[in-house]
């Protein structure tokens, strides 16, 4: 597979678009997310989605997983305090997210690849936001990524 193949190309930047894992939640942040696909709002075409049942459920060792295998970052779509499982997920997705980000560091790896924030059933516009946003950083991280290289 040829470079260009692994990473799409921005419409609104011309460059390759970074390559973005969304950890989403079955009842709460996916319909949101299946939404902004079915008003076709545009973020980069270098997301993709994995649907777990609960935000507490994700493992910090799946985000440095994620990473060294060539996702530039991971965001995670809360259920923010809306959870059906667990009524401290919002706690347990905050440690989540502080350990995963000390264990990038640990790996000599940007704790900035990490995002977190809730996203609704209705949030689509929110969503796109939230990615066009990410991936401008994960590209700007390119630069600061590439220039500390050269020092």
């Amino acid at each position: 597979m040829t470079a260009s193949a692994a990473a799409p190309v921005s419409e609104r930047t011309g460059t390759s678009a970074p390559r973005i894992l969304v950890f989403s939640t079955n009842n709460i942040s996916d319909p949101g997310i299946d939404l902004a696909g079915s008003a076709h709002l545009h973020y980069s075409p270098g997301v993709r989605v994995i649907s777990l049942p609960c935000t507490s459920g994700i493992r910090p060792s799946w985000i440095i997983h994620a990473v060294k295998q060539g996702f530039e970052g991971v965001f995670i779509a809360s259920d923010g305090d809306e959870c059906a499982y667990l009524p401290d997920c919002a706690k347990r997705a905050s440690r989540i997210v502080a350990e995963a980000q000390g264990l990038l560091k640990a790996e000599g790896l940007a704790p900035q690849r990490l995002k977190m924030a809730a996203i609704c059933s209705v949030c689509a516009e929110n969503f796109a936001k939230h990615m066009i946003a990410f991936s401008e950083a994960l590209t700007a991280l390119r630069t600061t990524d590439a220039a500390g290289a050269n020092r």
